[in-house]
């Protein structure tokens, strides 16, 4: 190499050097702008811009598809909030099945019910009631407890003292007023299939079970379970004091002696506080086993046909494996918002009901008496052949582990979610399922294209782009608020010169 160059050098030629620089431009020198040469980024950061920025780009196309699928429902059901009704009513109600998600806290079921169903429910102005369950059999207590209030109230005999709460006096006083319900259908909407789960069965508790709640357990059963508690271990000691001083299993003697010593405190404090420990932790116990449904007999209060209902999907998946999945459906969430929206607009509209599918074509009655066909499935022993049994049932298996884990200890208890759906005849056969019609699917779909607006309005005219950022960020102001705005006069009464 020494000797090319020096040969070169020998014969007159110059050497091979860098190209010299470009010169800046007169016009960015002056500015005080550095002479910019533009190249090609490195592999490194090609690669991290490539992955951010597709990532960023799936994620603001699946939010703006997003909210042109909700808009769109929103729209089909908006003019239902521009229909005046008389003084003497009160805007039709829906009722609201919500609970916290297997191995989840009840938040998370909130803000699925904020993002995707309550939307349209403001949209077509459309009053709500929300039945929220914190644990498993919270919301199958709750419906049974509804439906015995509504049994009693239509005068079923029964030993237990109705309970006035802020809903029984703010009814009364409607009543006594002359303020009514507006007419036409109600609804249900169930939220996931856990809620769907303790929905059917407190469907069952409530219609088929007893008014007055059942005899506490024999002193012996009692005693029983508390034999079968083990005893605290030292995480749980150390909750309530110090895991020093005391041992998974005290003696009886030290037992024997720190009850005098309560005792002597007995404070206004220490009694609240012995009140609060007496009070159950757990859901009200069921009235009625599944087993029992065929044997009890309908009341005279039974409906020929309750109360349609909607099952609103709520997939929640939970771990660190199951982080692909997680993404793949943080950027789709278009799709969710497709299929819940469309299920609330049909319950919202109200104007088409099914029946829920038997799939074993049988002709049951309304009051007819189980076959023997369906006192199996009653039991549990035949197959599953109610549309009502297979609702949402994938998100069973998106379940955390833990939630699928039965007492070893009692292996008979029941569990709302783990068991199967057992459904009696005479009440599902009048369950309903609301869905949109042919006409108002074709009608979203219009609106969807732009063929179509809200009925009764009509479209608003284009705003360029630059407009709407000028309202939205800068200091104009559309059309139609300066129309609203009023138009004063002479205030001070002064002559215009």
């Amino acid at each position: 190499m020494a000797e090319a160059s020096n040969s070169a050098a020998a014969s007159g030629q110059p050497a091979a050097s860098h190209p010299t620089p470009k010169p800046p431009n007169p016009a960015l020198r002056m500015l005080g702008l550095p002479n910019l040469r533009l190249k090609l980024p490195s592999r490194n950061w090609m690669i991290f811009f490539t992955i951010t920025g597709s990532f960023a780009g799936a994620m603001i196309y699946d939010r703006r598809e997003k909210k042109r699928a909700q808009k769109k429902w929103c729209d089909l059901v908006a003019h239902l909030s521009k229909e005046t009704l008389p003084v003497e009513q009160t805007r039709r109600k829906l009722t609201v099945y919500l609970s916290a998600p297997p191995g989840d806290g009840l938040r998370i079921a909130r803000d699925h019910f904020k993002e995707y169903v309550k939307p349209i429910l403001v949209a077509a102005a459309m009053d709500y009631n929300v039945i929220e369950g914190r644990r498993e059999g919270d919301v199958r207590a709750g419906t049974a407890e509804r439906i015995r209030k509504l049994r009693r109230k239509s005068g079923e005999p029964s030993t237990v003292e109705p309970e006035i709460g802020v809903e029984e006096v703010v009814a009364d006083a409607r009543e006594k007023i002359g303020v009514y319900d507006e007419p036409g259908p109600k609804g249900d909407i169930v939220i996931g299939r856990h809620t769907w789960k303790e929905y059917i069965r407190g469907l069952h508790e409530g219609w088929l079970g007893p008014l007055d709640p059942p005899s506490p357990p024999p002193p012996a059963a009692v005693e029983a379970e508390v034999a079968e508690v083990p005893s605290p271990t030292t995480s749980e000691v150390a909750e309530t004091g110090s895991s020093d001083d005391a041992s998974p299993a005290a003696p009886p003697a030290a037992e024997a002696a720190a009850e005098p010593s309560e005792e002597k405190k007995d404070t206004p404090e220490n009694t609240e506080n012995k009140d609060e420990k007496k009070k159950p932790t757990g859901p009200t116990p069921a009235y009625i086993a599944p087993a029992e449904y065929s044997s009890q007999a309908i009341p005279r209060t039974f409906p020929e046909s309750l109360d349609g209902s909607v099952p609103i999907a709520f997939p929640h998946l939970l771990g660190f494996l199951n982080t692909p999945i997680r993404i793949y459906r943080y950027l789709t969430q278009r799709r969710l918002a497709e299929s819940v929206g469309r299920e609330v607009a049909g319950i919202v509209l109200a104007s088409h009901t099914r029946p829920y599918q038997d799939g074993s074509g049988a002709d049951v009655g309304v009051d007819a008496a189980p076959s023997q066909d369906s006192s199996d499935s009653l039991l549990g022993v035949s197959s599953r052949n109610h549309e009502q049994q297979t609702v949402l049932e994938i998100e069973e298996e998106e379940w955390h582990k833990s939630v699928h884990k039965r007492d070893e200890s009692n292996p008979d208890k029941e569990r709302e979610w783990l068991d199967d759906v057992v459904l009696d005849p005479r009440i599902a056969s009048r369950m309903q399922r609301y869905t949109l019609s042919p006409e108002e699917e074709a009608r979203s779909q219009r609106l969807a294209e732009g063929a179509e607006y809200i009925l009764g309005e009509e479209r608003p005219p284009h705003v360029s782009f630059w407009k709407r950022m000028w309202v939205t960020y800068g200091y104009g102001e559309d059309e139609e608020t300066i129309k609203r705005k009023p138009i004063l006069g002479n205030i001070d009464g002064e002559e215009d010169e």
